[in-house]
């Protein structure tokens, strides 16, 4: 391959240097300055033959694999809050044919690809520098090229391993209180909170098996319009909740953990704070009307942040924050200018220093503190702070659940990959609402529906679905995963722990047993399963609600089996 350099600034030196391991290429970029500057973008670019390739994958494709055009190409945009620098191409049988990834996942970054279509070659991109960062005089970083022809996915894993291991991004500490399924009160209430039902829909919770709440935006204001014009003081509304320590204390009396939620970087017009803080906001990170960001490159925003969780979860005894918005942190406009005022002027550097502080505090007053963040904000960098990550927002949304989970699990090492809540119209029928459920299982499931209020259909549905999650955690969340078709948005997944697996039918019938015993969900709308490799294994079917509709034995290699909607099969 050969590679060329352009953009940058006017009296940049940049430099490539290029080393072999195998089939795979490390590309050490390098760039200097007479005296430091904002590094203006520069990009690295090359073409690679599209033989075999079939589609594209990135960390944050929910939908189509297309492979995109050199005049409209396929990209994935990160920095140190929002996703990673990583893309693939991948063959028509699953396999690795190019993986891109950046070592310095700090730093705004574009890796692009597309079709050129006078030779059929991928133009391949990566431009650094995307969005303006504080001045520097130098700058390196390393581009991993993997070539190999392995599983596309063992190339993600590859490549979330070097991040971890050789590039210095050591994640957090997971607590096992992390890995537990939680009821979230954001779709279910949204901002209608009241202790009351709270507590009420807590005991309701406990009892199907949900560990810990996570009580959503709305405890801090009485004003129920959404938007985030009321958040920054982080006062208790107390007409609709009380004393919250109280509360967190009755909670933890029904035996649920509790999580609290705060939009890190918001500051709404009418708060108390406002006046202090109106010269110390982020230009663009609000709506710049009723609600903005502060700047955490003044030492005054972190002390104040890191006081009101450190107060909070002293005073409250939560077990854990929900925090979010990290990703709406951005730096440009006015925000560009210098300001001595300032302890930091790189925007990455202070995010670093804000959740640096952060972390450190809380785990001192809580050394099994939870801390959520959820996509875009679920990078390697990010990892150190949180060891919960959630999908992103995707109510009713099996299929970008779904894909949510498997990209993130893929990404993320131990981390505890969790599901956006889950929910449904409870009009509709338990094998629907299963379907939720079903589609989510290698991550830990957040529910947010009023179990208290569920047809009774749907409660024995959650209630079995719930347990067979707990009783099967450890294959879910610490076996390998594997997912096929990801140009299809993966047709199914399967998780494996040594001679146990859990196998997910989304969209092919084709169901493949490889261990001494396996269950088998039937995660899509088809009323039979073929079975390969089970032969002279028994087998039972439920439903879903874990009712038996049948048993038997397998007695050949391949055979069919009838099995419900959400339903599955155990074997052993």
């Amino acid at each position: 391959m050969k590679f060329s350099v352009s953009g940058g600034n006017k009296n940049a030196k940049i430099s490539l240097n290029e080393k072999k391991d195998g089939d795979i290429l490390y590309l050490t970029v390098s760039m200097t300055l007479p005296e430091a500057e904002i590094p203006k973008t520069f990009e690295i670019k090359w073409f690679f033959p599209a033989s075999d390739i079939a589609s594209t994958w990135n960390p944050g494709m929910l939908d189509i694999h297309g492979l995109g055009f050199e005049w409209g190409q396929i990209t994935v945009k990160t920095r140190l809050a929002s996703w990673m620098p990583v893309q693939e191409l991948i063959s028509a049988k699953g396999r690795n044919k190019l993986l891109i990834a950046v070592s310095d996942v700090d730093t705004p970054v574009s890796i692009k690809t597309g079709l050129r279509e006078e030779d059929a070659t991928f133009a391949c991109k990566i431009e650094f520098f995307t969005i303006p960062t504080s001045p520097r005089k130098e700058y390196t970083a390393t581009v991993r090229i993997d070539m190999r022809d392995i599983p596309y996915y063992d190339s993600i894993y590859d490549t979330a391993a070097w991040w971890e291991n050789e590039c210095g991004y050591e994640a957090a500490y997971v607590p096992e209180g992390a890995k537990m399924p939680m009821d979230s009160l954001w779709y279910s209430f949204h901002q209608m909170l009241d202790r009351d039902e709270i507590i009420k829909e807590c005991k309701a919770s406990k009892e199907i098996g949900l560990e810990t709440v996570i009580i959503d935006d709305g405890w801090q204001t009485d004003d129920n319009n959404r938007g985030y014009a009321y958040c920054g003081d982080w006062n208790v509304a107390p007409k609709k909740m009380g004393d919250m320590a109280s509360l967190v204390e009755e909670i933890h009396n029904i035996g649920m953990k509790v999580m609290l939620w705060y939009s890190v970087p918001f500051m709404g017009k009418y708060t108390e704070n406002y006046d202090i803080f109106k010269d110390m906001l982020l230009e663009g990170s609000g709506n710049d009307k009723d609600f903005f960001g502060l700047d955490p490159r003044y030492k005054e925003v972190r002390e104040y942040l890191v006081s009101i969780y450190s107060k909070a979860v002293s005073e409250w005894k939560l077990d854990g924050l929900k925090l979010d918005f990290i990703d709406s942190f951005v730096l440009k406009g006015k925000s560009l200018e210098y300001d001595d005022k300032r302890d930091y002027q790189s925007l990455e550097d202070a995010i670093h220093a804000l959740m640096g502080e952060v972390r450190a505090t809380l785990t001192e007053i809580n050394p099994e503190i939870l801390i959520e963040f959820r996509q875009s904000y679920v990078g390697p960098s990010i990892r150190k702070y949180g060891n919960m990550l959630r999908v992103g927002d995707c109510p009713c949304d099996i299929l970008k659940n779904r894909v949510g989970v498997i990209n993130l699990r893929m990404t993320s090492g131990r981390t505890a990959v969790h599901s956006d809540m889950i929910m449904w119209n409870t009009d509709d029928t338990a094998e629907n609402a299963a379907l939720q459920f079903a589609s989510i299982l290698y991550g830990v499931p957040q529910v947010s529906v009023r179990v208290d209020k569920l047809p009774g259909t749907h409660y024995r549905m959650l209630r079995h679905y719930t347990s067979f999650w707990k009783e099967w955690k450890n294959v879910l969340l610490d076996g390998k995963l594997t997912a096929e078709n990801p140009e299809c948005n993966y047709s199914s997944a399967c998780s494996t722990l040594g001679n146990k697996s859990v196998i997910s039918v989304f969209t092919s019938p084709l169901a493949s047993v490889n261990t001494y015993e396996a269950v088998i969900v039937n995660a899509s709308a088809m009323t039979s399963l073929v079975i390969k490799g089970a032969k002279d294994k028994v087998y039972t079917v439920v439903n879903c609600m874990g009712d038996t509709v049948s048993s038997g034995n397998i007695t050949a290699d391949l055979q069919q089996i009838d099995v419900p909607q959400a339903g599955m099969i155990f074997l052993k």
